[in-house]
């Protein structure tokens, strides 16, 4: 920007360092500006749903959080122990969908593990899940994946078979979930939503900030699917002695 300020005569030392002052006022000005349009641009429309099927509770429950994830999603990992948090807090499901994201090297595999660890029990899996993503750092490729299963089928004293999915029936299941995702409109991950049954208020909310948000949108779920107050039975009347 100050290549432009060439001056036809010299000017005294005074008036140069005017120009200058001048000129990173206008520049900072600038940057200002560009923070406030960043800071103040429209947020991120969420996802589009094209099919809300799958946006509901299992059955007998009122409220759920419905999650699409990729487990080399680095969002996803960041997401993961608040909604643990709440869906512990609250007692609530946590019903997990896989979203592969095509690009990533190792999370097709992890997906697999996990539903192999899930056909031991539902918990193991999920536990898997968690390590996974606490530990997402870490795991740079599925060679240094394959020795983190190792260690953790190790600590619960497992033993790994030499194929975990050789059918692919964990694979397809996985493609299913990953379909399932891209009917709903999911486009990115992680998708998480508060879904309900019976609700006064929205069928499901999606949540795009858990951090944040994932409490109190929660609180409102509840509350709109809450079974309105029975009246408090009236006491009968007292009983007149009978005359003598």
């Amino acid at each position: 920007m100050f290549a432009y300020l060439r001056l036809a005569h010299p000017v005294p030392a005074r008036r140069n360092r005017t120009v200058l002052f001048l000129g990173l006022a206008f520049a900072a000005l600038l940057v200002a500006a560009a923070s406030a349009h960043a800071q103040f641009a429209a947020p991120s429309p969420g996802t589009q749903v094209l099919d809300a099927s799958a946006l509901h509770p299992p059955a007998g429950a009122r409220v759920a959080i419905v999650e699409f994830a990729d487990m080399e999603c680095p969002a996803c990992a960041h997401a993961n122990p608040v909604i643990k948090e709440a869906a512990a807090k609250y007692k609530i499901p946590w019903v997990r969908h896989d979203f592969i994201i095509p690009y990533h090297a190792w999370s097709p595999i992890a997906a697999v593990n996990a539903r192999w660890f899930d056909s031991r029990s539902k918990a193991l899996g999920d536990e898997y899940r968690d390590q996974v993503f606490a530990n997402q750092s870490s795991i740079y490729n599925p060679d240094q994946l394959r020795q983190f299963t190792e260690k953790f089928a190790q600590s619960h004293g497992i033993a790994l078979p030499f194929a975990m999915d050789p059918q692919s029936k964990l694979s397809d299941a996985i493609k299913a979930d990953s379909e399932l995702g891209r009917r709903t409109g999911i486009t990115a991950t992680p998708a998480v939503f508060v879904v309900t049954s019976n609700s006064k208020g929205a069928p499901f909310i999606e949540v795009q900030h858990p951090e944040t948000q994932l409490y109190q949108v929660i609180d409102q779920a509840l509350a709109d699917t809450a079974s309105p107050a029975k009246p408090a039975a009236k006491a009968a009347p007292a009983q007149k002695p009978a005359a003598k």
